[in-house]
C-alpha cells in the first residue's frame, strides 16, 4: 500500500483529516476563494481520491441547488394586510380610560387626612401657654418629641407617607408640565 496516497498535501491522513477540513478546503474551491498553489493541489486530490471525489461532487450539488432556487419574497400588501388583521383585533385601551381618577384623588386625600393628623397631633402637643414677653412664643426645645415618633414602626409610616407624597407631587408636576408642552 502506497502511503503517500493516503495523506492530503495538507499533511494529514485521509481518513484523520476530518469531513470539516476537507469540505472547507473545497467550499472555497467552488467559491474560487482558493490560492494558486492550493487550487492545484486540490484539483490532483480530486483526480486521485474517491473521497475528495464524492464530497466535491455532494458538495457541488448542493452549490448548484443553493442557486437555483429563489428567495421567497412577501407580497407587496404584506405590511397593509398584517396592520388590517391587528385592526380586527379588540385593542386594550390606554391605562389613562380605565383608572378612575376619583381613586387616585381618594387616595391623595387619604394621604394628606393623614399627614395633617400627624401634624395637628404634634401641635396639641405643644404648651401655648406663654411665659416671655412677647404675643406669640413657643419653645420648641421643650416639646417632647419621645411621645410623638417613639415607635419604629410610626417612623416607618411616616417615611412611607412621605415618599408618596413625593411620587403624588411628582405626578403632578409632570402632568402640568405636559399642559404647557401641549400649549405651546
Amino acid at each position: 500500500m502506497n502511503t503517500e496516497n493516503n495523506h492530503t498535501p495538507f499533511g494529514l491522513p485521509d481518513d484523520k483529516a476530518g469531513d470539516e477540513g476537507m469540505e472547507t478546503r473545497l467550499w472555497e474551491f467552488i467559491d474560487g476563494r482558493s490560492s494558486g498553489n492550493e487550487k492545484n493541489i486540490i484539483e490532483q486530490l480530486l483526480e486521485n481520491n474517491q473521497l475528495w471525489k464524492e464530497k466535491y461532487k455532494e458538495l457541488i450539488d448542493i452549490h448548484r441547488l443553493v442557486q437555483s432556487t429563489e428567495l421567497e419574497e412577501p407580497s407587496m400588501r404584506f405590511t397593509k394586510n398584517v396592520m388590517e388583521q391587528i385592526a380586527k383585533l379588540h385593542i386594550a385601551p390606554a391605562a389613562k380610560n380605565y383608572i378612575n381618577n376619583k381613586i387616585i384623588w381618594g387616595i391623595a386625600a387619604f394621604f394628606i387626612l393623614l399627614l395633617t393628623s400627624f401634624l395637628v397631633y404634634g401641635f396639641g402637643q405643644l404648651n401655648w401657654h406663654t411665659t416671655g414677653d412677647s404675643k406669640f412664643s413657643i419653645d420648641f426645645g421643650k416639646v417632647d418629641y419621645s411621645k410623638i415618633f417613639n415607635n419604629t414602626y410610626v417612623n416607618i409610616f411616616m417615611l412611607i407617607n412621605v415618599v408618596l407624597g413625593l411620587f403624588l407631587l411628582d405626578r403632578f408636576l409632570s402632568i402640568k408640565k405636559k399642559g404647557f408642552q401641549k400649549e405651546t
